[in-house]
């Protein structure tokens, strides 16, 4: 399996999960998401101890992220890019160097 960019990651899933005019309903699903993923971690049920991802905390992060992703689609927004401008202004409010920095 190769590894995807976060760009690459959302291209992909806008290939399969773009529906225009449902930023209400995949907002109910992320935080329903984030909801399970809140279960599974005061169980803390992990794939690690189990023989199938299913309902672990691997499972609901995905799920979680997944949801994330097809929201930043539907407002065409670039996480990549959203990524370094956020760590730019976390760095400056912290006083640290960025993860973005070499």
């Amino acid at each position: 399996m190769k590894e995807m960019t976060l760009k690459e990651f959302q291209r992909a899933i806008t290939k399969i999960d773009h529906k225009n005019n449902a930023t209400d309903k995949y907002f109910y699903k992320l935080a329903e998401e984030v909801g399970e993923l809140a279960k599974v971690i005061r169980k803390d049920k992990r794939l690690a101890n189990s023989e199938t991802i299913k309902d672990t905390i691997e499972e609901e992060l995905y799920d979680v992220l997944y949801y994330v992703i097809c929201l930043a689609n539907m407002y065409e927004i670039d996480l990549t890019q959203c990524a370094i401008l956020k760590e730019k202004l976390n760095s400056e409010k912290y006083g640290r160097k960025s993860i973005f920095d070499e």
